[in-house]
């Protein structure tokens, strides 16, 4: 399995995005910034405790949309691992953690990040 970098970050995107909506290069950078608008996402409960669950979640369901299972890889090569707890919990809570897509972490420390229960907590509620 090849190793996501910052030389072969895009080409394995654009390798394994799938919309059939894409008219350009466009569509593509604005499903792209969506990494960065969950770093913030993330960033912004782990200063202060300020959960957008839904906000993240359609997020994370575009993300999967349209990049399919590889956007595992993906989300774990863009998101810093500090935040790793809080989209373990999203993902677990999607029944989306393709274990054959992960390659950072590793199938093991995948198991060894923690859930985070504030976060699991707030998924129940919806």
């Amino acid at each position: 399995m090849i190793e996501i970098n910052e030389n072969n970050f895009l080409i394995y995107a654009i390798k394994n995005y799938n919309n059939p909506e894409c008219e350009g290069m466009d569509d593509l950078e604005q499903d792209l910034k969506r990494f960065k608008y969950l770093k913030r996402l993330f960033g912004r409960y782990a200063k202060n405790g300020v959960l957008s669950e839904r906000l993240i979640l359609n997020h994370l369901v575009v993300l999967y949309n349209v990049f399919g299972n590889s956007a595992t890889r993906l989300l774990f090569y863009q998101i810093e691992e500090k935040y790793w707890a809080i989209l373990k919990s999203f993902l677990v809570y999607l029944k989306r953690v393709p274990l054959d897509e992960i390659a950072k972490p590793t199938k093991s420390e995948f198991f060894n990040i923690p859930l985070d229960g504030k976060v699991l907590d707030k998924l129940r509620e919806i």
